[in-house]
């Protein structure tokens, strides 16, 4: 519970990944990639609930052995490629709900996401509640800027590539861009329940680093994050 808000924890884990077999519980610095996650939802002492939606045993014992809950095994239709990830949530609320177990907030966390701390679930909820946001979503700013990035026509003629005005500027002075870092998806219950997105007129951004902010998605991403586990003293 945080300040009088129940809150549902939630952390979709498929079992199928056509980039990195097995990512959900491949092993980074000795230990399964979604043991992570599980840990700082859990030593940041705000969830009523913390819940691992799977499809894959493997994944559900994993998750029960770092200290989650795996309530149920995620139907097939709900485990595809093409299966969105707010249907995903939605079974998992509904699971609730006739369940009688009712939330205020529900904070979903990608296991993806190894570097995300518990002072950084406890930051985003500290917003949500200063604010009266009715969502909160963690991003970080871009490593290359938009404004080096353009189409190319067929011909790849780079005419009017850039516009004029990154020609003349320091890249100081240029305006700092963010990018959705994927690591916390915090919202109001009825509020992502009724809208069935986490955006709105009242939805702010929580800035992370970029060293927390890695995404793991690929094998290369594995090795980033081998590396960087090492540099933050991450392993135990």
């Amino acid at each position: 519970m945080y300040k009088g808000k129940r809150v549902l924890g939630f952390i979709p884990a498929r079992a199928g990944s056509k980039g990195v077999p097995r990512k959900n519980i491949r092993l980074l610095a000795g230990k399964p990639l979604i043991s992570y996650t599980i840990q700082a939802a859990e030593a940041s002492g705000i969830f009523d609930f913390l819940m691992v939606s799977t499809d894959g045993k493997e994944i559900a014992d994993t998750a029960v052995k770092a200290g989650a809950e795996v309530p149920f095994i995620r139907p097939p239709e709900l485990a595809t490629d093409d299966a969105k990830g707010i249907d995903v949530l939605f079974h998992a609320m509904d699971w609730c709900q006739k369940n009688s177990m009712n939330f205020h907030w529900v904070m979903l966390l990608q296991p993806t996401s190894p570097f995300r701390t518990p002072e950084d679930i406890l930051n985003a909820c500290e917003i949500m509640e200063k604010r009266q946001a009715e969502a909160v979503v963690s991003v970080c700013e871009v490593e290359n800027h938009p404004w080096w990035c353009n189409t190319l026509p067929a011909d790849h003629c780079m005419n009017g590539f850039l516009r004029p005005e990154i020609t003349r500027a320091n890249r100081q002075d240029l305006p700092v861009y963010y990018k959705i870092n994927g690591a916390i998806y915090l919202a109001e219950w009825d509020f992502i329940y009724q809208k069935g997105t986490w955006y709105g007129p009242y939805t702010y951004a929580y800035i992370m680093p970029q060293e927390r902010s890695l995404d793991i998605d690929s094998p290369i991403d594995f090795e980033v994050a081998e590396v960087l586990m090492k540099k933050m003293h991450c392993i135990k």
